[in-house]
């Protein structure tokens, strides 16, 4: 069956991701031949911090005036990104209801060596779509189309920029909600941290 629509790779996606493959009944290909676009998420994550919305970037290396790829976009170690990352998870989350329950799997992400963004990106995506029990044989794109027919192109669809885009996700408890109110599309993991197997029902 032809692919109904065109989704980018990002770094633990936010919930309106999932609400969007969802809607086209999990019949999609995942873009790996698009030029690496600056300022988007397939290098950044937003969680739910004490202060308010925390965005997690992973550094990439600088390439040349020649575009990337982005499936051949390396990861910069100039500083301990990983470490990072982890220890804003354990601040931001010890406190939910699930945390402990994914903590081993998930920080096997943040202790492995990674070279290049896609392999890091696809091995959470993986993970993230085993927890939400959701079976899906991926697919990839193997050229890059610039503008697609009778297709959803998804690729610009969730503007980092816009932190009020409209999600179908209904709410659900946050640990930090008590400051500053629910906070609608976040990182899927904010979900499963706070929701568990209970998850997959608030997209």
């Amino acid at each position: 069956m032809e692919s109904s629509a065109i989704f980018p790779i990002f770094y633990i996606p936010p919930v309106s991701y999932f609400s969007a493959i969802k809607n086209c009944d999990y019949n999609f290909k995942l873009e790996i031949q698009e030029h690496f676009p600056k300022q988007t998420y397939r290098n950044r994550a937003s969680i739910y911090s004490p202060n308010g919305t925390l965005d997690l970037m992973i550094p990439v290396i600088k390439g040349s005036k020649v575009h990337t790829k982005v499936k051949d976009v390396k990861i910069s170690d100039e500083f301990k990104w990983q470490r990072l990352h982890w220890k804003s998870f354990e601040s931001c989350y010890r406190n939910s209801a699930y945390f402990e329950y994914y903590e081993t799997e998930f920080n096997k992400f943040y202790s492995a060596k990674y070279d290049f963004l896609y392999d890091f990106n696809m091995d959470i995506f993986q993970w993230v779509l085993k927890q939400l029990k959701l079976n899906i044989e991926l697919e990839f794109t193997e050229e890059y189309i610039k503008t697609y027919d009778h297709v959803v192109d998804a690729r610009s669809q969730f503007p980092v920029k816009d932190k009020h885009i409209t999600s179908s996700a209904k709410p659900y408890f946050q640990v930090f909600d008590d400051r500053e109110g629910f906070k609608a599309n976040l990182s899927i993991v904010d979900l499963l941290f706070n929701q568990g197997p209970q998850a997959k029902a608030f997209f």
